[in-house]
């Protein structure tokens, strides 16, 4: 297997491994309300590939932390999208810690994400910072995770939406 960074071309067999993974219907989910109109971030975007097809991808998006005051970026990881039949094969683990690795490389803060906290635990991300964060749909609070290095303060309440100007 290998791991590269997405590139446009790429973007037809990343739509069948996320049709394949998530559905067809997956567009009327909140997080892509979140990111609406955004391009995925090339140089943070993955996908994994195997005798030269791709199984897996992982995109990450520019969005904001909106407040009265201020708006504050973020860099919304996901999904992380591996073919049905590799799934629990360690493809999406692999992904996830080459996109964070380029994520720290970059200099990037604040990720967030919508999912299993358990899972996503293992890589930095909890619930904590985000309890009084709003998205533009539906959505289970315990699920809006965020990994934020060690001394970076987000503001406790705003809403996320796609980073205007991006």
């Amino acid at each position: 297997m290998n791991i590269r960074q997405a590139v446009e071309s790429d973007r037809p067999a990343i739509e069948a491994v996320l049709d394949a993974a998530f559905g067809t219907d997956r567009h009327q989910r909140t997080a892509y309300r979140v990111r609406e109109g955004m391009a995925p971030i090339a140089s943070l975007s993955r996908v994994a590939e195997e005798n030269g097809r791709i199984i897996a991808s992982l995109q990450c998006w520019p969005v904001e932390l909106r407040t009265p005051d201020q708006a504050t970026p973020l860099v919304m990881l996901g999904p992380v999208a591996v073919l049905p039949e590799l799934q629990r094969s360690g493809v999406g683990k692999a992904l996830m810690q080459a996109t964070l690795k380029a994520a720290d490389d970059q200099g990037v803060e604040a990720i967030m994400l919508i999912g299993d906290a358990e899972y996503y635990g293992m890589f930095g991300f909890d619930a904590s910072h985000a309890r009084q964060w709003d998205l533009p749909g539906p959505f289970e609070r315990h699920r809006l995770l965020v990994r934020v290095p060690a001394g970076v303060k987000l503001p406790a309440a705003g809403a996320v939406g796609p980073r205007r100007g991006a």
